[in-house]
């Protein structure tokens, strides 16, 4: 027998746990914030052995290393001498850690910060001055103005593209973004705003207002030139 079906042949199944107190109903329930170590360490371990809950023998382990701060340095074979922890359970924390790890040493590096529209503008302007089409461009920022995410929303016509709000803002909350900052291209290459181009600016200004986020900027990328409408005071 392997070491996965020995682990689940005398492990506690899930079934015959509370339903409150399983780790995957109340993350669904009341999600991971609200979490104890335990239980989130649970859902890795995924079942427990000889009598024990997932939740009981994620408590052994926290009580083996004395936090989970310390848990961070834990290798293979100190994990396994703990009883119910075969080589499968110990490879899913290390693999979790090692993605946690990560995680954390990509989103401390440095970030763009946009505090002037130039800054923002020389961050698209290789990436749309030459698009044959109009793409519309949303940079989400965090209260400091450093970028959290950019993302393409749109891609319209030879001249014009369409950029509805409720796509522009979608990705922005789902990411806690605190602004944003709009730009689209003109293939013409002349980044002089249309008509069209500023009632969608006050569309997106007037929702914007409404969910919290602050539309910073809407700028038009033209042929190694652009217009910022923040800077021209049109959305003042």
């Amino acid at each position: 027998m392997n070491e996965a079906l020995l682990e689940a042949s005398s492990s506690v199944l899930v079934r015959e746990i509370p339903v409150e107190d399983r780790p995957r109903e109340r993350l669904r329930q009341v999600g991971p914030e609200q979490m104890s170590n335990a239980e989130l360490l649970a859902i890795l371990l995924r079942t427990g052995s000889r009598g024990r809950s997932a939740v009981n023998l994620a408590e052994q382990v926290l009580k083996r290393f004395g936090s989970i701060r310390e848990l961070l340095d834990a290798d293979l074979q100190e994990l396994t001498e703990i009883p119910g922890v075969g080589l499968a359970k110990a490879a899913q924390l290390k693999a979790a850690i090692e993605v946690g790890r990560r995680i954390a040493r990509n989103s401390n590096t440095t970030r763009p910060q946009f505090l002037t529209a130039r800054d923002a503008a020389e961050y698209m302007m290789d990436r749309l001055q030459f698009q044959l089409k109009e793409h519309f461009v949303a940079l989400h920022l965090d209260a400091k103005r450093r970028l959290i995410g950019e993302e393409i929303v749109s891609v319209g016509s030879l001249d014009s593209t369409v950029a509805h709000p409720r796509e522009i803002f979608k990705t922005a909350i789902k990411r806690s973004a605190s602004a944003i900052i709009c730009l689209h291209n003109h293939p013409s290459g002349d980044p002089t705003p249309s008509y069209e181009d500023l009632e969608v600016t006050r569309r997106l200004i007037e929702c914007g207002r409404i969910l919290g986020v602050d539309v910073l900027d809407h700028i038009v990328i033209g042929s190694h030139s652009f217009c910022s409408m923040r800077e021209k005071g049109w959305l003042d």
